[in-house]
């Protein structure tokens, strides 16, 4: 993750299951608001298996990105010192592949439990999502990295959306029905894939880097420097702006979605008029008449035997 490739590929991957939870989310909302009802994951409307596609790509980018930490990134193909101790320069990368690990543990734990109809309690799948979301707010919090300065904004901001993940999560547990708080969550996976993507070009290329800052080599890896005070807070502050611009673009978009699709999937209620003539209005009210009259003599004085909005009663012997 050390890298612009590091930031942009789990970006595009959080990006992905972010719109795909957002689209699902609405559509089931849309076709039944009535039991609408949380899920954790949700799969592809096809037998066989392409239904856990969802699932099969976390555990695919989890596995990659396990591997481009610790086999593919390194300079030997392994993060190990001679004597088999992990050197400081590649602390981050266990970091980050241990990250990974607990999405590859949820997807594969979630894929396992499907195919095999195990019974769960409702919300198991959302206690180890929330598990996964709690590991990388940790490790990003207490990265062994030197996030300070233009580079500590940067990944608070990313710290503050993984917060918003975990807690909705857990909140959707005890609100299995709560819509908003399953298109909260869902909003907060997308936003992560694109502030990852921010960080990747806001950091890792020089032409976006802000004003009187550069990369400069320290300890193994590369990190963001500026000239003075005044320059760190000018980048500090730009940070803020791209997270609220992100945040206002997100929100339109969402609600813009949420009109498609609801306009596409909601069940509309059809009405269709009595028409006069034969077998129309007329007809109708007499047939009702002649049931209501026909209720009355069973009755006999017809005190309890009445119709209600228009349908006769119905008197069941004792």
């Amino acid at each position: 993750m050390g890298t612009f490739i590091g930031h942009v590929a789990p970006g595009v991957g959080f990006i992905l299951i972010g719109l795909w939870h957002v689209f699902n989310t609405i559509r089931n909302y849309a076709q039944g608001p009535w039991d609408f009802e949380t899920r954790s994951w949700f799969p592809v409307r096809y037998r066989g298996l392409l239904k856990y596609l969802e699932l099969y790509a976390i555990m695919f980018g989890s596995c990659l990105s396990i591997a481009s930490e610790l086999f593919i990134g390194p300079e030997r193909h392994q993060p190990l010192a001679d004597d088999w101790s992990i050197p400081p320069e590649h602390l981050n990368n266990f970091e980050h592949s241990s990250i990974s690990l607990f999405f590859l543990i949820y997807a594969s734990v979630a894929l396992f439990i499907d195919i095999y109809k195990i019974l769960i309690p409702y919300g198991f799948l959302h206690v180890l999502g929330a598990f996964a979301f709690s590991q990388e707010l940790l490790l990003f919090h207490l990265h062994s990295a030197d996030h300070m300065g233009l580079e500590g904004r940067y990944h608070w901001l990313l710290k503050l959306i993984i917060f918003v993940s975990l807690s909705c999560t857990l909140l959707e547990i005890v609100w299995q029905q709560s819509f908003l708080v399953a298109l909260v969550r869902a909003m907060s996976i997308l936003f992560q894939g694109c502030w990852f993507i921010q960080m990747g070009f806001m950091l890792w290329i020089p032409f976006f880097v802000p004003k009187n800052c550069w990369k400069n080599f320290e300890q193994g890896h590369y990190v963001v420097r500026c000239a003075d005070q005044e320059s760190t807070m000018r980048g500090k502050a730009l940070a803020n702006l791209q997270f609220n611009w992100w945040l206002a673009g997100l929100t339109l978009f969402i609600l813009i979605c949420y009109i498609a699709v609801t306009n596409y999937y909601s069940t509309k209620v059809r009405y269709q008029p009595l028409q006069e003539g034969k077998g129309g209005t007329a007809s109708a009210l007499k047939d009702i008449e002649l049931g209501a009259n026909h209720a009355r003599s069973v009755d006999g004085d017809g005190s309890q035997g009445s119709s209600v909005d228009g349908l006769p009663f119905v008197n069941l012997g004792r």
